[in-house]
């Protein structure tokens, strides 16, 4: 039934109270007719990046976590929301009142996000949806910003006088299409709501601002009840069950009859593990191998000098632990998703230092968790006068490593890895060495003399992305590099593949079936190379989408579609392992 826009505004009018409020004390009461709910107490916030819960009081510091273009430009805002804990259901009107300590006063500005639909991550792009983030700012203001689903940026930005500071009550109501705010009682103006709850969910992120908040302490959520409105029904849901349920046919039960250790994994994003039941249960029941497609990227868990939050990527090896799959991690040192800081220092000893640190820490915090590690990846250039004139074929652009460090920083990688984790298998990760040429002869001479100085690499994955028909690669080409590898006593696995077609391309899907197919064949039919990995597995949240437009058009390039049905891809992989 398609009630319209309209309609779904006044079906989800909504009201925030930020502070204490009278009568709002009662907890554990069934929602609808003005009850309350505790959303602190006998709640997880525990696995909230940026967040310590201790004695229902949440203390928020600042992560700065932002994404940068692959260029390393720019920096979109990534702040964190609490994925493993609450969030509501409501079909109408509600209310939702926190208290919030340690707020104004000059010490930074202080937020509290309502997310109507979870940010959707494509692969270092963040899509924002429908979201309202109110706060105090260090001035003493009250503040409300508005997304609409339709762009990066706020749709409405405006900040009212408050003079708040220390505990602060402050409140906005959705009536209708109109949010209305208050302060300690006072009203302070009115806001167009552009139908931000219109599905009927709420979910929580918590903020505060880096440029300000340089004190630890950060400030305190010491209160957070919601309630239903107008004897409207409100609901508080808590996180899923990780355990999926398990099938006979499923490309992860193929693998396991393969009759050596051989996985088939993908790349998973933590927002729609936990917000989609859908992707969920895929990916747990067809999966035995995960392949985290951010959360483990140093300007998500890394984003501050001396600053590490594991709670996302946690999430997922929790994820891999209750469906008994490997987590093959990815990525220790990259020349991309740096947070700005690992790249202000040009000093070699300091820049040399910070990956030893940043390798030596996150390896050390999942020792025993994931089985493998995509210690470096893309160390190859782009540029082909690297290839020339005796030049190695190394990337030195835009990399702090190797500015550093020449070709040794791939050495002390994955040195400091092995210590790290000696029971990890250490893989190196590169794109368009698939096909003959340059890339290729370059990658080999260097896994060559990895080998001959003692270097710990365990293996190649080769990431088979297939954007355009000229990527497209005979699998005995592929087959020859497996066996090359194999002579250097190195494994080899395809850690990335997607094969986007175009409308136009006729017989697209057959082709896109064929081109994974025969990278699998392969797989299974040499000894040395141990998984197949797709870079996620469904069009709905493919990284090969159009972010140039909002919303992202999905691409056609995995083996599910973006309704989540399986494609021809998924049935040829299913026979590609029978015919083995």
């Amino acid at each position: 039934m398609d009630l319209g826009r309209g309609t779904w505004r006044r079906l989800t009018a909504v009201a925030l109270v930020m502070a204490v409020a009278a009568g709002c004390t009662r907890q554990g009461e069934s929602a609808g007719g003005g009850n309350d709910e505790d959303l602190l107490r006998n709640h997880d916030w525990t696995r909230m990046p940026g967040t310590i819960a201790r004695n229902d009081i949440l203390r928020i510091s600042a992560l700065d976590r932002h994404i940068v273009e692959q260029d390393s430009s720019g920096g979109q805002p990534n702040p964190p929301l609490n994925l493993a804990g609450p969030h509501l259901r409501s079909d109408g009107d509600f209310t939702v009142t926190a208290r919030m300590s340690g707020v104004g006063d000059g010490g930074g500005d202080s937020w509290l996000r309502l997310y109507g639909q979870v940010p959707v991550i494509y692969d270092e792009w963040r899509q924002e949806r429908p979201s309202l983030r109110v706060g105090v700012t260090a001035g003493g203001r009250v503040k409300v910003q508005i997304w609409d689903g339709e762009g990066d940026e706020p749709v409405t930005s405006k900040e009212f006088d408050c003079g708040c500071s220390g505990t602060v009550t402050v409140a906005v109501s959705s009536i209708g299409d109109t949010f209305r705010l208050k302060a300690d009682g006072r009203r302070l103006g009115t806001v167009q709501d552009p139908g931000v709850f219109a599905e009927g969910t709420v979910w929580f992120g918590l903020e505060a601002d880096a440029s300000t908040h340089e004190r630890r302490e950060g400030w305190r959520l010491t209160q957070l009840i919601a309630r239903a409105e107008s004897g409207d029904s409100l609901r508080v849901i808590k996180a899923p069950q990780l355990r999926q349920e398990q099938s006979d046919d499923s490309l992860r039960a193929r693998a396991a009859e393969v009759g050596r250790p051989f996985d088939v994994g993908t790349a998973l994003a933590e927002n729609p593990l936990l917000t989609d039941s859908r992707y969920r249960s895929l990916a747990g029941s067809q999966f035995s191998m995960l392949t985290p497609e951010n959360a483990f990227k140093p300007q998500f868990l890394h984003p501050r000098r001396g600053v590490y939050d594991f709670r996302d990527a946690d999430l997922l090896v929790r994820f891999a632990r209750a469906n008994d799959m490997k987590v093959h991690a990815h990525t220790l040192v990259w020349h991309e998703a740096l947070p700005d800081w690992m790249r202000e220092n040009d000093d070699p000893e300091e820049v040399r230092r910070t990956m030893l640190r940043h390798i030596a820490t996150v390896a050390g915090h999942f020792k025993g968790k994931v089985a493998e590690w995509d210690v470096v990846n893309e160390p190859m250039s782009d540029d082909e006068k690297s290839y020339t004139n005796g030049d190695l074929g190394l990337r030195s652009e835009q990399s702090p490593w190797f500015e550093a460090m020449g070709e040794e920083y791939i050495d002390e990688a994955f040195r400091a890895a092995h210590r790290a984790d000696p029971q990890a298998r250490l893989f190196l990760n590169e794109y368009g060495v698939e096909e003959e040429g340059e890339r290729w002869d370059a990658l080999y001479d260097l896994v060559t003399r990895l080998k001959e100085r003692g270097v710990p690499i365990d293996g190649v994955g080769f990431q088979n992305h297939e954007y355009a028909p000229g990527d497209r690669i005979d699998p005995e080409t592929f087959r020859s590099h497996v066996r090359d590898l194999a002579e250097l006593g190195v494994q080899a696995r395809v850690s990335e593949m997607d094969v986007p077609v175009g409308e136009d391309e006729e017989d697209g899907r057959q082709i896109q079936a064929d081109e994974m197919a025969g990278k699998l064949r392969v797989c299974l039919e040499e000894p040395n190379c141990t998984s197949f990995s797709t870079w996620g597995f469904t069009d709905r949240y493919g990284s090969t989408a159009d972010t140039k437009i909002y919303p992202p058009r999905t691409a056609d390039s995995l083996p599910w579609d973006a309704a989540l049905r399986p494609k021809p891809a998924y049935e040829r992989l299913l026979d590609a392992f029978d015919e083995a």
